[in-house]
């Protein structure tokens, strides 16, 4: 089975996680495409302060782990598509997002290859679900 073009739903994660920080009041944008480290930038224009997320996404649905290689960011948000599979035996589920500080990220075992992080392999990356509040936190914030 040829490798499947996921490209389309990259950018589409992306724009996912930007209207995500929008709808929880953290100003945010997207960089140019290809930004090595990072997708999108949060802000507080208040402080004058800003974070650099790197979006990672996963299209099939149960993928448990992404590859990263560059940490030029302050967080990593890791987005489960959950499209489905290439067989059609999966179920098409709504997607889920782990927002992580990039030290958890660099902290866990990776792949020598790929640089492949499980998710299973980060202490409690359950609780990571839906944290949009430790960039609001990281900003300076309190109206998470």
């Amino acid at each position: 089975m040829p490798r499947l073009d996921t490209r389309l739903e990259a950018e589409g994660a992306e724009f996912l996680v930007l209207g995500q920080l929008l709808l929880h009041k953290i100003a945010s944008y997207k960089t140019y495409t290809n930004m090595p480290g990072y997708d999108l930038v949060a802000t507080n224009p208040e402080s004058n302060k800003s974070a650099m997320v790197q979006v990672k996404s996963r299209w099939r649905t149960g993928a448990g782990g992404f590859p990263i290689k560059n940490f030029g960011c302050d967080f990593v948000v890791v987005v489960l598509l959950n499209r489905g599979s290439k067989d059609g035996k999966k179920e098409v589920l709504p997607p889920k997002y782990y927002v992580f500080p990039v030290g958890v990220i660099e902290s866990a075992p990776r792949s020598k290859d790929w640089g492949k992080v499980n998710l299973k392999d980060i202490p409690c990356y359950e609780e990571y679900e839906e944290k949009w509040h430790l960039i609001s936190e990281f900003l300076g914030e309190s109206n998470a």
